[in-house]
């Protein structure tokens, strides 16, 4: 009996050897990839934040935009070859982009579903369109400031085309097709790491919004030093190289590190 117990016991070791240790997910039911993209999408915004102010940083969002990016139709054809085009947009501090349409041309095509957290007193989506180059750097096609709805703030779910602006001119540089609709599921509260979050309590609901904290000032934004960024990333919006210098209360190198994370 003792050598047949000892057989066994090399045997289950051989086994564990062979296969090896067992992955924490095994036999898990994992989640669907629109939800993992969800997911990746959100800790990206909420990682991407944290880092360009540089502290830990809260805030009460008032709820979650949801922004389908359609298709777009451009007015030209920048190049020698048909354009490689994406977006990227910005709501907040916080930047998001869709894939790539590979030979998009001026009909580029994203059907990308983009899941973010609308802070208070956000009403502007910031939108560009690029050509993803290989050799050089990524194009700036068209561009485009699109007020919020306040049917979709209402609970609206509302589909439209906007103008683009460009090399061609104000509103000139065709449309993009974007589904826009908000939801409130009560408040979302970004914390500093470390800090367990007071559960969110449904029966205890605000009549009113409780009162804002007074906002630090605005520092002063130097003209000279705007244009020294600009220069440094003649790709980059200027609203959103003014919007992460405030961010960075007009720390220089920080603003240069947080958008080279952005193009990054």
């Amino acid at each position: 009996m003792a050598a047949i117990a000892t057989t066994d016991k090399n045997e289950e070791r051989r086994k564990r050897v062979f296969l090896g240790t067992l992955p924490s997910d095994f036999l898990r039911i994992n989640a669907t990839s629109q939800q993992q993209q969800e997911a990746a999408d959100q800790q990206a915004a909420i990682a991407l934040q944290q880092q360009m102010v540089g502290i830990p940083y809260a805030y009460n969002s008032t709820g979650k935009l949801s922004i389908t990016v359609g298709s777009a139709k451009l007015a030209k054809n920048y190049g020698v070859t048909r354009m490689d085009p994406y977006v990227r947009l910005r709501v907040g501090l916080c930047v998001y982009e869709t894939h790539t349409d590979p030979n998009g041309g001026k009909n580029p095509r994203w059907n990308k579903v983009i899941q973010c957290l609308l802070p208070q007193g956000v009403n502007m989506i910031y939108l560009e369109i690029f050509d993803e180059c290989s050799f050089k750097m990524d194009e700036l096609i068209a561009w485009a400031r699109i007020p919020i709805p306040t049917a979709v703030m209402n609970g609206e779910t509302r589909e439209d085309w906007f103008l683009l602006s460009g090399k061609q001119g104000d509103d000139l540089e065709g449309s993009i097709n974007l589904v826009l609709s908000y939801s409130t599921s009560g408040p979302v509260v970004m914390v500093p790491n470390g800090i367990r979050p007071t559960p969110y309590n449904p029966v205890s609901v605000y009549t009113t919004p409780p009162p804002a904290a007074p906002e630090p000032p605005v520092p002063q934004i130097s003209e000279k030093e705007i244009k020294q960024i600009e220069d440094m990333f003649p790709n980059m919006d200027k609203e959103v190289i003014k919007s992460v210098y405030e961010a960075n209360r007009g720390n220089k190198d920080g603003t240069v590190n947080s958008l080279l994370q952005m193009s990054e």
